[in-house]
């Protein structure tokens, strides 16, 4: 069990300290221990409750209401909770998939991401729901709330749709498009941003080559040879060591010096020299402007070769 202080449910919860406070004196909602120097601490039951009171409370409910709710009925008017397809709420709906990622309820985590995938379309789906999700689990592996089933399960779902999506997608012919060489380095097994690029390359009229999970890094320059990529890109997140990733990005740039490399993660915004060829991205968003950059630049060029004609 995960203890927590009122700053970390805070933080996890998206509700103000204060507020959760009140709650808590005038309704209840919560029942903190208090340590032998008088610190309220909040367990993993506490947590869970209130991100499904914040749920409902996002979602039009009175706190009031909310407060007499057994944890049965609270969890149940959460499944059942009718959203408004045209919300732009996005932070219950994060806190409603932290909610079911704790019960593990694998059916009410697809239900919630399959409804915002509808409402908002695959992309932004995953930039304003999956994104910030993710970045609230890891805060909670942090404080060692969630376990690896946790991680694991949330992954997998999330796998699962980024390869749907992508897969739904038409076809690009490699002799039309920009090509990407798109891969995680050798041990690197942190997939999910990597597989997100993958889809919004395509989205946009660009062929990849998904190269995936653990490669090593001196294949690159056959595949190069070979494929003739405007650029690679990778994501390094735990994978290279701190101290090594200097050495990691300047074996790149020497394995494929004709091409563009794009770096990613939270290695990638650590302190080095960059090679003449690479280029940091700091945030997805970065990335996405990128892409849709150079899908209007081969969108003009291509209009204009027919003027031409």
């Amino acid at each position: 069990m995960g203890h927590f202080s009122i700053s970390d449910l805070e933080q996890l919860s998206g509700i103000k300290a204060h507020t959760i406070r009140i709650w808590e004196q005038r309704y209840g909602i919560l029942q903190p221990i208090r340590t032998a120097t008088n610190i309220r601490t909040y367990c993993e039951d506490d947590l869970r409750r209130l991100l499904n009171v914040a749920t409902l409370c996002g979602r039009g409910y009175r706190i009031s209401q909310v407060a007499k709710l057994s944890e049965q009925e609270l969890s149940k008017a959460v499944i059942s909770c009718d959203d408004d397809a045209h919300s732009q709420n996005y932070c219950h709906q994060v806190n409603g998939l932290l909610a079911a990622m704790l019960e593990m309820d694998e059916c009410q985590l697809t239900h919630l991401l399959n409804h915002a995938i509808a409402n908002y379309g695959f992309e932004q789906a995953m930039l304003r729901v999956a994104y910030p999700f993710l970045h609230r689990l890891g805060v909670m592996w942090q404080a060692g709330t969630v376990n690896p089933a946790h991680e694991h399960l949330v992954t997998n779902l999330l796998r699962q749709k980024m390869m749907a999506a992508t897969d739904s997608l038409p076809p690009v012919q490699p002799a039309m498009a920009r090509r990407w060489v798109l891969f995680l380095p050798e041990r690197e097994m942190h997939e999910l941003a990597l597989l997100f690029m993958n889809y919004a390359l395509r989205a946009r009229g660009h062929h990849v080559l998904y190269l995936g999970q653990n490669l090593p890094v001196t294949e690159l320059h056959a595949v190069c040879a070979t494929y003739q990529p405007y650029a690679a890109l990778t994501v390094m997140t735990a994978v290279p060591e701190r101290h090594e990733v200097q050495d990691f990005v300047q074996q790149l740039s020497s394995l494929c010096p004709d091409i563009h490399l794009y770096l990613y993660g939270p290695l990638a915004q650590l302190e080095f020299r960059l090679p003449a060829n690479a280029a940091r991205l700091a945030l997805m968003t970065d990335f996405i402007a990128l892409a849709d950059e150079l899908a209007e630049t081969e969108a003009c060029v291509a209009q204009l070769a027919v003027t031409e004609r």
